[in-house]
């Protein structure tokens, strides 16, 4: 797609390494990282899940943790109560059906509570290392901006995203627009001298035709 080369030169140049923004130790934190972070920041999941997984940081351990601890811990992030019971119903069926381990399929991952697909494929790419391409609202809003995709929703925007960019890269890829898109490309005063990629677009748009 024209202009696509640039706009992946620009995030290569600015973001040649991005790492996963939640902090995590294994399939199963980031699973559960990765449910708390509905509706709340990463940084402050990350605050969180340093204290939170010092007291658990397994099914097992989760399965102990009193309900009402949970929500104590997790109180500062949003829907909180529902998020707590989701994490206690996973523990319980990872070790009733999973022997204590996260499943590395779509399938199995968007069956556990409050485990959608843009959870899963955060799992599937993260911590499996899977062909997968997380899209959230930040990304959504950079392929529309860009062109890359209708952005009308973010189902839309992923089979755009997947056909337009190599398996190989997808990895990469979705993390390098988040970061981008928090930094250059935001949803509110967004500043287009401020951000490569749309001025680029934007005098590539206007520049006259030959």
């Amino acid at each position: 797609m024209k202009n696509l080369s640039k706009i992946v030169e620009i995030l290569d140049q600015l973001f040649p390494n991005p790492p996963c923004p939640l902090i995590y130790h294994d399939p199963f934190t980031l699973l559960i990282a990765t449910i708390l972070s509905a509706q709340s920041r990463d940084d402050r999941v990350n605050k969180i899940t340093t204290i939170l997984f010092k007291k658990a940081s397994s099914p097992i351990d989760f399965i102990k943790i009193p309900l009402e601890e949970l929500e104590k811990i997790i109180k500062a992030l949003g829907i909180y109560k529902k998020k707590a019971k989701a994490i206690k119903e996973t523990s319980k069926i990872l070790i009733e059906n999973y022997n204590s381990q996260v499943p590395d399929n779509f399938k199995d991952l968007e069956s556990l509570p409050n485990v959608g697909h843009k959870t899963a494929s955060v799992v599937m790419s993260q911590a499996f290392k899977k062909p997968a391409f997380p899209v959230d609202t930040h990304i959504n809003r950079c392929a529309k901006r860009w062109k890359l995709s209708s952005g009308l929703n973010v189902k839309k925007t992923e089979e755009d995203l997947k056909k337009l960019l190599p398996k190989n890269t997808w990895y990469k890829r979705h993390l390098q627009i988040i970061y981008y898109a928090r930094k250059y490309c935001p949803a509110k005063g967004h500043n287009i001298q401020n951000c490569p990629i749309c001025n680029y677009l934007k005098k590539v748009a206007n520049r006259s035709p030959i």
